[in-house]
């Protein structure tokens, strides 16, 4: 691993995480191996002094305290360690793990040790200029996160309202009940009286279930009503993000929802040019790490990325 470019001016440091546990490795410029630290997960005190550590022994060898670079891979911690050790003046670079370069001839071994020194591997030619080599996620701050928060939930009970007006659909049509529009007619909908495909009442078992999957779907569509009224009338100090959404909305075909996953999801970022959007378009098309990282065991986030990594 060739460090003599960035040696004593620059710490390389990746962090492999899990729930239980945290893999930190170190590259010291004059070790030819990286230097690996375990540290139970979640633990930022210990992480800061091993930090903080390499960072002394560096200034010892070199004269000079090096900046620190650490990487990590999107996933249920998200984007919280970051943003805390930004704040401590560590720049950290959040990996989309999709996006880095396999050996699809190999058989490929996953151990902590092996991602470790795959991701500093990738940070000192991602840093010697090699863009190639992986994408890094834009790191919102709070607010633009808790912005996200509406429309994903909003999102996240339409599948679960589908799943209900299914299960009701498919109970009714099992005893010969058709025709009825159960999205919106289940406020109104008089399960005693309905008759089955052979002239029978529907029996008491079933017409308790029927009842109470009605009451579950009427608590999700007055759940999804309060999302949509949080999502279109709470204030939010991210005003240039919400200029963005009511220029949108200007639009023909453009609507509350698709305005807000574009302009809190997309439009946040910055693009430098149209083929840097395209790329960025073309992302969202197949399922991605970030999305499978914090957000119902990571479905829909960063990460979650039918919304994509930048």
């Amino acid at each position: 691993m060739d460090t003599s470019t960035a040696a004593g001016s620059i710490l390389h440091c990746a962090l492999e995480l899990s729930k239980n546990t945290w893999l930190l490795g170190i590259q010291f410029p004059d070790r030819p191996q990286p230097s690996l630290y375990p540290i139970k997960g979640g633990n930022t005190e210990d992480l800061m002094a091993k930090l903080t550590a390499a960072r002394d022994r560096c200034a010892k060898l070199n004269g000079r305290a090096p900046s620190i670079v650490l990487c990590y891979e999107a996933g249920y911690d998200a984007f919280w360690l970051a943003r805390f050790l930004k704040a401590r003046g560590i720049e950290c670079l959040v990996v989309d793990s999709a996006s880095m370069q396999v050996n699809r001839r190999a058989r490929r071994p996953k151990t902590d040790r092996i991602d470790v020194g795959k991701l500093l591997r990738g940070l000192i030619a991602w840093l010697q200029g090699d863009r190639h080599v992986w994408s890094v996620v834009r790191i919102p701050s709070v607010d633009e996160e808790d912005l996200r928060r509406s429309h994903r939930e909003r999102d996240y009970l339409v599948h679960e309202r589908t799943a209900h007006i299914n299960r009701i659909k498919g109970l009714l049509f099992a005893q010969g009940i058709r025709g009825i529009n159960v999205k919106r007619q289940y406020k109104t909908l008089n399960v005693d009286k309905l008759v089955t495909g052979d002239g029978h009442p529907i029996p008491p078992r079933l017409a308790s279930e029927i009842v109470r999957e009605i009451a579950r779907l009427a608590l999700v569509q007055e759940q999804i009503a309060t999302l949509e009224r949080e999502r279109d009338e709470r204030p939010t100090p991210c005003t240039a993000t919400e200029k963005k959404r009511a220029q949108l909305m200007y639009l023909n075909g453009i609507g509350p929802a698709i305005s807000a996953v574009m302009t809190r999801e997309v439009y946040y970022r910055q693009f430098d040019n149209r083929g840097r959007w395209q790329a960025f378009s073309v992302l969202q098309r197949a399922p991605t790490t970030v999305e499978r990282s914090s957000d119902h065991k990571g479905s829909r986030e960063l990460g979650g990325v039918k919304y994509g990594a930048q």
